[in-house]
């Protein structure tokens, strides 16, 4: 059965149908439901553990395929219907087959105002592809995304969902042959961003504890409490003012 339920496209990204092969092939639905029944254990209901499966059915596939909804829905006991409109709600599940890594560029107000245009316009360039589209080799998928929390190092790229700021057009084409080269990208507040599957899989729960490097926040993520403690400003006490 084909899943053609598509929710809120995004102008560059239309949302094709969930697509691919109805079922997978008996070897790797019993490897996949190993995986799965580690994932669903941890969750008093068996139903909360979808947005990890389908994390787990990305990574075996580089994005979401029929196969991989159907299987989500026998593992949860829910309907095709259902899982795909968790799915397709979400930007983080593919609909398309991904490059080993998905380099996506922030448009959004400041991100824009600070050059994040720029970024988009030199990369579509320099790989040859539009924002959707995968290089040739299979190496770099484009996306243009939407707001990441990370203003305060705008413009921002990201790299299988791992931060690289204050880029420029120049450290951007930089970025994307260094990936291009066979290397693993460091990224600005983390470690080495492996490739898409990998990422997934990591997201998913099944690839043991995740780094911690860079998850303490910067300089420019403070600054507005380093002013405030300059100007001895502080906020009003739990339940001040209340009744007034």
């Amino acid at each position: 059965m084909s899943i053609d339920l598509v929710l809120g496209p995004r102008p560059d990204e239309p949302g094709p149908p969930i697509s691919g092969p109805a079922k997978y092939a008996a070897d790797v639905t019993a490897r996949l439901s190993a995986d799965a029944a580690t994932i669903i254990a941890r969750y008093p209901q068996a139903r909360s553990a979808l947005l990890p499966l389908l994390h787990l059915v990305q990574a075996e596939d580089g994005y979401l395929t029929t196969a991989g909804i159907s299987f989500c829905a026998e593992q949860l006991d829910l309907t095709e219907a259902e899982v795909a409109a968790v799915a397709t709600f979400y930007s983080m599940y593919r609909r398309t087959p991904t490059g080993d890594y998905l380099v996506g560029v922030c448009t959004n107000t400041l991100c824009a105002i600070m050059g994040g245009d720029a970024i988009l316009e030199t990369l579509q360039r320099e790989l040859g592809i539009h924002p959707g589209d995968t290089t040739s080799d299979g190496r770099i998928t484009l996306e243009h995304i939407e707001c990441n929390a990370a203003c305060d190092y705008a413009p921002v790229v990201m790299v299988n969902w791992e931060f690289f700021d204050n880029q420029t057009p120049t450290s951007a084409r930089q970025l994307v042959d260094e990936i291009r080269a066979g290397k693993q990208p460091q990224a600005t507040r983390g470690s080495q961003v492996c490739p898409f599957r990998e990422t997934a899989r990591t997201l998913a729960g099944l690839t043991g504890e995740v780094s911690a490097d860079g998850g303490a926040p910067g300089a420019a993520t403070l600054a507005g409490l380093r002013v405030a403690r300059e100007l001895d400003m502080s906020a009003p006490a739990f339940g001040e003012g209340e009744g007034k």
